[in-house]
């Protein structure tokens, strides 16, 4: 691994050393209403039986304690952090209760006009609800021989902090909240999940961002995805969420793609979270996993629906979907052969709507996890409408390991892309690299 990565990696295991617990995180008043793989997910997270009518609108709120943080003469550093608990709308049209957090930076903002506000979509963190990003905050490194959850996104949170730009991160529609499995890599829950965060946000009384604050949005990996599905949705789901610009980095934009290349690699577990996402939103998929699954798949796949990140590293690292299958063929097969299956993935398909505001793509070269070709073609799509895109190819040299090949070019750009995100929201013009690109893979 080059200079510049290892050592921002080797600050992230430091970072998150600090925080680290060995035992449950337990609430804040003693109560929990869940045990997922014996950690207790707090009684706020369970929603109430009704929620507003209106998306993004607050449901409950309390302060949430940062473990990455020190004392400071005007309050604690980097800043404060409330958990939030606000209304979203599924790829249904359904009403759902979504968790968060917003971040209220000590820092003050050196721009001219009022704070801005970036959504943080996180990366791949699991199905389990102990893995959600919020939770993450206050415990960065969870280990308890059952489970193992990292709060690896701290470490962007923290360097927007330090910019004195205002933070909401969102634990997507099912992570965290313990009334329904999260719909992972969904295109419409992830987009809406991150507009309302920002309604959120907006909504607290305690926070300094208000309606004129310009917004950016900041995603690697399934939060690529839900970023730039959220550039696209954003005209018609929330033109009250007015973007300065979108950083969509290693988006899974074409999950067909992307489910062949992670079946049989180190993160193949994310194989059954798609799927368990697929059928969480769309019940009529049922009848044909039943006929394809076999009980190894099945137990798989109740298996990894409680599962973090480094769960499925340590139990399904290149397991290969056809042991799942009751014909011996792989999910990419049974995709071509089952149309109702084509239909859905292709419904979840990124890059066939116009964003209104300016959207930074980034690929590491290497990457064979979410694969190089398929972001590529998510801003030639792009451009191809006429959008305000800039691509940038991360030359990160492949390490013969594909989590680190998709995993290096978020630390390796990660300093530029936070630096093409400021310039957006200190109202610098972006630019276009789309006459870079020829307009195939």
């Amino acid at each position: 691994m080059p200079v510049r990565p290892r050592l921002l990696a080797t600050a992230v295991a430091a970072v998150l050393a600090v925080g680290a617990q060995a035992v449950p995180a337990a609430a804040s008043d003693g109560t929990a209403t869940e045990v997922s793989r014996g950690v207790e997910i707090p009684a706020f997270y369970t929603p109430p039986a009704t929620l507003p009518a209106a998306d993004g609108a607050l449901v409950r709120t309390e302060p949430l304690r940062l473990a990455l943080s020190l004392p400071g003469l005007d309050g604690p550093l980097p800043g404060r952090a409330t958990r939030l608990m606000y209304k979203s709308t599924d790829a249904n049209g359904g009403p759902v209760a979504v968790t968060g957090a917003y971040l209220e930076p000590a820092a003050r903002w050196r721009g001219d006009g009022p704070r801005p506000l970036v959504a943080v979509a996180p990366g791949t963190m699991g199905q389990g609800d102990q893995c959600a990003a919020s939770l993450g905050l206050e415990r960065p490194l969870l280990f308890n021989g059952k489970t193992v959850s990292v709060g690896y996104e701290d470490l962007v949170i923290h360097r927007l902090l330090a910019r004195g730009i205002a933070v909401v991160v969102t634990d997507y529609a099912g992570l965290g909240t313990t009334d329904r499995l999260h719909t992972y890599v969904n295109r419409v829950d992830g987009a809406h999940a991150v507009l309302d965060a920002v309604r959120a946000a907006r909504a607290l009384e305690q926070a300094s961002v208000t309606d004129a604050s310009p917004v950016g949005l900041f995603g690697y990996s399934q939060g690529g995805g839900a970023t730039a599905a959220a550039a696209e949705l954003q005209p018609s789901y929330a033109p009250d969420v007015r973007l300065a610009g979108t950083y969509a980095g290693a988006p899974p934009a074409d999950l067909t793609e992307v489910t062949k290349a992670i079946d049989g690699s180190d993160l193949a577990g994310a194989l059954g979270w798609s799927l368990n996402g697929f059928l969480q939103t769309d019940p009529a998929l049922r009848p044909v996993a039943d006929r394809y699954l076999n009980q190894a798949g099945r137990e798989a796949l109740q298996d990894l629906s409680t599962m973090c990140v480094a769960d499925a590293l340590f139990s399904y690292r290149s397991t290969r979907s056809t042991d799942w299958t009751t014909t011996g063929q792989s999910v990419t097969e049974i995709i071509r052969s089952e149309p109702a299956l084509q239909s859905f993935l292709d419904r979840q398909r990124i890059g066939d709507r116009k964003p209104a505001s300016p959207v930074r793509v980034a690929t590491g070269v290497a990457d064979d996890l979410v694969p190089h070709a398929q972001s590529r073609r998510l801003a030639v799509d792009w451009c191809r409408k006429g959008a305000r895109v800039t691509y940038d190819a991360v030359l990160v040299p492949s390490v013969g390991n594909g989590l680190l090949n998709h995993f290096a070019p978020l630390l390796a750009d990660q300093g530029e892309a936070l630096d093409w995100l400021t310039d957006r929201l200190t109202g610098k013009r972006a630019g276009s690299n789309c006459w870079t690109m020829p307009f195939q893979p």
